[in-house]
């Protein structure tokens, strides 16, 4: 190999260095900023292909994708100044990826140490607007609206990352006050069950009533339409009996005595001391009763 070509490959090599260190690649995820000795000169790079002057330009890469802080369990205060011990995390991304380098160096730690306390004072904000039974009872999402809200304006503002969503993981009593609270939420839950059992033996008793008023009015209907059906039909038996009698009056006085000697006469050691001519045996003797 002679001299020519050994400097057309020196040539090229620097040739092929110069271009790989001019060239730099955003991804999808990314964005970037070129620097000149510090000083940011172009912001937010888009994906793709772009050009640099070496050591003249710096370039830094943000990734853009969604990231999760996870905070450690503190304790805040309630309106009714109860002690609670809440569990959470809070979701963020980069939007400004100039403000977010002028505010962290570009160093994800120094941005977790900074949205950290930012978090942590906008929960015991909330939390200390609401009573502990709002908060068991409301839903989480309805909880950290305000937060959310009020710390996404602030973060993109200072430091170019959007917070959007703080999620409330467990919520814990203090073991001082936990006995007290279940004790509390024991005895309210038994005073519900007392009124309910009240209101349910009221609501028995007024049933019942009904059922024994509504009996008794059914048993004096039916009482009142048994008489009136058994009067109509005495009635009816005596105008039989009244029109039987005058078709033949002898013959009914006939049966009636017999009816009453029967009677009279049945049993043996009965004794019966009339006189043989009283009207009671005028039948015995002659089956017209004559005298």
């Amino acid at each position: 190999m002679n001299a020519r070509s050994i400097v057309a490959l020196a040539i090229l090599a620097g040739l092929a260095l110069l271009a790989s260190s001019s060239l730099y690649i955003v991804n999808e995820t990314q964005r970037a900023i070129r620097l000149k000795f510090g000083e940011v000169v172009e912001t937010d790079i888009q994906p793709g292909i772009h050009i640099k002057v070496p050591v003249y330009n710096t370039v830094r890469l943000f990734d853009t994708r969604l990231q999760t802080l996870d905070g450690t369990p503190s304790r805040y205060l309630t309106g009714d100044r109860k002690g609670v011990i809440v569990d959470s995390f809070v979701q963020w991304k980069i939007v400004d990826v100039t403000r977010y380098y002028e505010a962290t160096a570009g160093d994800e730690q120094v941005s977790m140490r900074l949205i950290a306390p930012r978090v942590d004072e906008s929960l015991r904000n909330e939390f200390g607007r609401r009573t502990l039974g709002e908060i068991v009872s409301e839903q989480r999402d309805e909880l950290m609206s305000r937060p959310i809200e009020e710390l996404n304006e602030a973060m993109r503002e200072s430091m170019g990352v959007a917070i959007l969503d703080i999620r409330v993981k467990q919520i814990d009593l203090p073991s001082e006050v936990s006995n007290s609270v279940y004790e509390r939420m024991r005895t309210e839950r038994q005073r519900e069950a007392r009124e309910y059992r009240a209101q349910g033996k009221e609501q028995s008793e007024r049933i019942r009533a009904a059922v024994d008023r509504g009996r008794e009015v059914i048993l004096a209907t039916a009482e009142r339409d048994a008489d009136i059906l058994r009067g109509e039909g005495d009635a009816e038996a005596t105008a039989i009996y009244a029109k039987a009698y005058n078709q033949d009056r002898e013959l009914y006085s006939f049966l009636r005595s017999m009816e009453a000697y029967r009677s009279s006469f049945n049993n043996k050691q009965d004794i019966l001391v009339v006189s043989p001519k009283s009207d009671f045996f005028r039948y015995l003797d002659n089956s017209k009763g004559s005298k």
